[in-house]
């Protein structure tokens, strides 16, 4: 992807522009969200908005509308598309399909730019990632990947069964990891496009999850016998592992600003009722125990900012930014939960009420400690990095 290097000006008003749109069209819109995410009906119309408002898929490649830009600028605008849950599906870069945007652009073929890409960052279809495995498979050790894809002719057969799929509900087509060879380690392993309605693709069970806020929400999936051409492989043979690193670091930060922004809010609502609640004869927000939480939390919020921002810079440089996107993910996972944790605080018995939405936000933001990477497997892989780095001789 040729990301576009954007003035402040123009990263201000387009994050501007998004904030109009959230308040106007998308905020209004969250009761209709459904018990598994958005569904396809309200996803479509709020797309349509989007576009009008000219907001939709600024991330995505100038060829397919959108404006390229950067990770610094995505830092700002998805973190102001965030505030809703519904807003980042509204502007087409939610999880998963906002990744296998990125990844599609950097790796597939010309032929599989037009049918998988062009449908998927245009809005018109929905796609998954099915990378995770039930134990003893693929979870926080790719490694342990169990699926397989064996030649059979020209074509490739697929056989495994996927967990945790996120979006597989409702998805057109998913980007499935398999095991192509034995070779040890993070090797051998090839990504396949493989359509939902191939024969041997059967989605087993709707996961039932904490979190409920993605599109389709989380699926168990059984593939037996799934028979692909030779140009469903995406990128070469083997490398599988190569590719998912260029999705899954930028992913991972994505996730970040997304989640900062619906931290944000909580603490906007926490905010707002501590300074029109009363107690104890005085304002809640004057009370001493009450502003060290909000205070905490936004310290908790600009600290999450400003390692985002740092981890986008090193993205767009193409340097290594694989310790300060681990570092951004534990800090911010875990920074977002308490953000919003206090906020419930804060508002006592409202705030376990379903009169705020902030019980919600606390169901969502929780799992974010686990997807992508739990925080004990990154906090392992920051110290190996750092003990290298400074016994490096």
């Amino acid at each position: 992807m040729e990301e576009v290097a954007t003035s402040g000006r123009e990263v201000e008003e387009l994050r501007a522009a998004v904030a109009r749109f959230l308040e106007r069209t998308v905020i209004p819109a969250e009761p209709r969200e459904g018990a598994h995410g958005i569904d396809e009906d309200l996803r479509r119309e709020l797309q349509q908005a989007a576009r009008n408002a000219g907001v939709f898929a600024p991330h995505v490649p100038r060829e397919f509308g959108g404006r390229a830009i950067n990770h610094r600028a995505q830092a700002v605008v998805f973190e102001e598309a965030g505030r809703s849950l519904l807003g980042p599906v509204a502007i087409n870069a939610a999880a998963p399909d906002e990744g296998n945007i990125l990844l599609l652009d950097r790796v597939a073929s010309d032929e599989q730019r037009e049918r998988y890409l062009r449908p998927l960052a245009t809005g018109q279809v929905r796609s998954c990632f099915a990378m995770t495995e039930p134990a003893p498979g693929a979870g926080s050790d790719p490694a342990a990947l169990r699926t397989t894809a064996r030649r059979a002719g020209s074509d490739w057969i697929i056989d495994g069964r996927k967990w945790y799929t996120t979006g597989a509900h409702g998805a057109t087509f998913a980007i499935v990891m398999a095991r192509t060879s034995p070779l040890e380690g993070r090797r051998g392993a090839t990504m396949f496009l493989v359509d939902t309605d191939t024969p041997g693709w059967e989605l087993v069970r709707r996961v039932e999850s904490l979190d409920v806020g993605f599109a389709g929400g989380h699926a168990e999936v059984d593939i037996a016998g799934c028979r692909v051409p030779a140009d469903a492989v995406l990128g070469e043979v083997d490398r599988g592992f190569d590719y998912a690193q260029v999705r899954l670091e930028p992913a991972r930060l994505t996730h970040c600003m997304r989640w900062l922004g619906l931290a944000r809010r909580a603490q906007q609502i926490a905010i707002q009722h501590a300074a029109a609640r009363e107690l104890f004869g005085e304002q809640l927000a004057s009370l001493g125990l009450a502003q060290q939480l909000l205070a905490d939390s936004e310290i908790d919020l600009e600290a999450s900012r400003g390692l985002i921002h740092r981890a986008a810079s090193l993205l767009d440089a193409e340097e290594d930014a694989r310790q300060a996107t681990s570092i951004a993910k534990v800090f911010v996972a875990e920074a977002t939960y308490r953000v919003v944790d206090r906020a419930v605080q804060l508002c006592g018995s409202l705030g376990v009420s379903e009169d705020l939405p902030l019980g919600r936000y606390l169901r969502e933001v929780r799992p974010f400690r686990i997807y992508d990477g739990p925080s004990e497997t990154h906090r392992w892989a920051i110290a190996r990095r750092a003990v290298r780095r400074a016994t490096r001789t």
